[in-house]
């Protein structure tokens, strides 16, 4: 029997206003497009900036808080000689925000110097050990790039050492500032930038466009089309929304890939048999983040921060050969460690149908890919500790609707520290008080979860099958470039009968599938499952996004399918099916 694995979330149905409408069909966009976009939220003031040129969707970075004092500050330490030590974050957001500050400081021809904390030594934030390091070489500056908001402690440390600090980041702030010089930070509450979702690598591109800037005559526009492709890769591998700005600075990084990829990128690409011309935004997800975040799960993050800071071809080459045997390495030991949490958790009992809490002796460099592994296969927060010396660290994955900040601030009395995003957090904490956590997470979790059970899935349209075609595929490109945020779109396709279906390699399912006069292939990557669910002559719906394959010279459009739901009596009348709020289809 078919039984959908997911909730469907059908799109609203209400009128679109008219105005808006027409603003996107000036664009060359239909009426269709339109509905997505405005379920994303892109309202009439934005459609312009959407269609036009990506620096449209820049805003000034002189609107970011802290940035005056931060700037003249740098200036104060350009004048007086100062050598400055910029500390990034260890994974792929925190390691391209340090490579656009080093790269701008040293083409103001300041002293700069860098330092990336250990995973396991130091943990997240801004560490003892940095500023010791700072010390010790004599810099009286340092500035943070995807970290610091919450280093009150260790800043005030570097204080007391003589040393200033700048923090840059975008994490959320505490109710008070750190005792930096300057927090530089898009969520402080005083804050009026116009878009707060930046990373750490895009609020380090602002910086360091403003800054060459003011103290060395470049145009804005000139140091982001420069240093975009790097900011790129930290928005996508922060699972930050490609959306406004973070979109512009999407479309500006992968034009300057396409065009001329620096030296490490392309000795990475190369490493990962990818051409520098193809590659997407997907692209920057399955090959390029991974590898610069392999180094600081399984190895030494510096490899990564070298990699993206020279300019010698022959050096980049050693550094991406070194990042892709460390992405081998850690694809074996995340498996290994994904397969003994599944036997832990078996032994448990499982999640109990609120939240996976699991903790074993695995590295801490890959317990957030075990959680996220684990979130994906069950549809619940998933919450991997393991121990580092006397205390537990531990990596938090949620699907959609969860918010793992909120419930780790709610739990912030049994922790050592916390930090993170809805979807994403990690923590530290005596492990005598790991069971008071689990109880009350789960507690906490648990009220959160779906009432049907099953994870969400949001359609942006539900069509009849006669009007899914290459008209609809183009319409919806133009959506692109697609990630977080906002996906490529999920076509909810009412009204097929199943001709084929038989497994592929790899654990997924090929399907052939019939409307009125013609037929759609279409092929569901990892749901090998619906091989023992789906038969020959099922009516059903499906739960896809559209592809176009090219074969043997030919084209022909493509169902790439996330979900198979028995068909439905309204299904046949989709504008019937959708209320004028969302409504949810799941299993009966």
């Amino acid at each position: 029997m078919i039984e959908p694995r997911f909730s469907w979330v059908y799109p609203d149905r209400a009128p679109l206003d008219e105005g808006f409408v027409a603003a996107v069909r000036a664009h060359g966009g239909s009426a269709r497009l339109a509905r997505v976009m405005s379920a994303r939220r892109i309202g009439l003031e934005e459609v312009d900036r959407f269609f036009g040129p990506a620096r449209d969707s820049l805003h000034d970075p002189g609107r970011l808080p802290g940035v005056d004092v931060a700037a003249e500050r740098i200036a104060r330490a350009h004048t007086a000689r100062e050598g400055i030590l910029v500390v990034g974050d260890f994974d792929a957001d925190g390691l391209t925000g340090l490579a656009i500050m080093v790269r701008a400081l040293q083409r103001l021809g300041i002293d700069t110097t860098w330092h990336v904390p250990s995973r396991l030594d130091d943990g997240h934030g801004l560490s003892l050990r940095a500023v010791q390091l700072a010390r010790a070489a004599g810099r009286r500056l340092i500035i943070t790039v995807d970290m610091g908001s919450s280093s009150g402690a260790e800043i005030a440390a570097a204080g007391d050492a003589g040393i200033e600090v700048i923090v840059t980041d975008h994490h959320r702030v505490p109710s008070e500032l750190p005792p930096a010089v300057a927090v530089v930070n898009p969520h402080r509450p005083d804050s009026t930038y116009p878009d707060a979702r930046l990373t750490g690598a895009g609020v380090a591109l602002k910086f360091a466009a403003l800054l060459l800037e003011r103290m060395a005559g470049v145009p804005v526009e000139e140091t982001t089309a420069d240093l975009a492709d790097l900011a790129m890769i930290g928005t996508v591998a922060d699972v930050a929304p490609v959306l406004g700005e973070n979109r512009g600075i999407a479309r500006l990084g992968l034009e300057r890939i396409h065009r001329d990829p620096r030296p490490g990128l392309a000795a990475l690409l190369a490493a990962a048999g990818v051409a520098a011309a193809e590659v997407t935004l997907e692209t920057v997800g399955f090959a390029l983040a991974p590898r610069l975040n392999a180094a600081g799960r399984v190895g030494d993050a510096d490899e990564a921060a070298a990699l993206l800071l020279t300019d010698d071809p022959a050096t980049a080459a050693v550094h991406a050969a070194a990042l892709d045997a460390a992405n081998l390495v850690r694809r074996d030991v995340s498996r290994a460690a994904v397969d003994e949490a599944r036997a832990v958790l078996e032994a448990d009992g499982g999640a109990n149908g609120q939240a996976i809490l699991v903790r074993g002796p695995w590295p801490v460099g890959i317990i957030g890919l075990v959680a996220g592994r684990l979130a994906e296969d069950a549809g619940l927060p998933a919450v991997v500790a393991t121990p580092v010396g006397e205390h537990l660290r531990a990596s938090c994955r949620a699907p959609a609707g969860y918010d793992l900040a909120a419930a780790l601030q709610a739990c912030s009395d049994l922790l050592l520290r916390h930090g993170g995003h809805r979807g994403a957090a990690g923590f530290e904490i005596e492990a005598t008080n790991w069971p008071a956590l689990v109880e009350r997470l789960r507690g906490l979790l648990g009220a959160t979860r779906p009432p049907d059970g099953l994870p969400q899935l949001t359609l942006d349209l539900a069509l009849p099958a006669r009007s899914v075609d290459y008209a609809l595929l183009r319409d919806l490109a133009a959506l692109g470039p697609t990630g977080p945020g906002n996906p490529d779109p999920v076509v909810g396709v009412h009204g097929l009968t199943v001709t084929r279906v038989r497994a592929a390699a790899g654990g997924h399912a090929q399907l052939t599938l019939r409307r009125e006069i013609d037929v759609l292939d279409g092929i569901a990557f990892g749901r090998g499952d619906l091989v023992g669910t789906v038969r020959e002559g099922d009516r059903v719906d499906v739960a896809a996004r559209l592809m176009s394959r090219r074969f043997g010279g030919f084209e022909s459009l493509q169902l790439g399918v996330i979900d198979v739901a028995p068909e439905r009596t309204a299904a046949r009348e989709p504008i019937a099916i959708a209320a004028t709020t969302a409504v949810a289809h799941a299993g009966r």
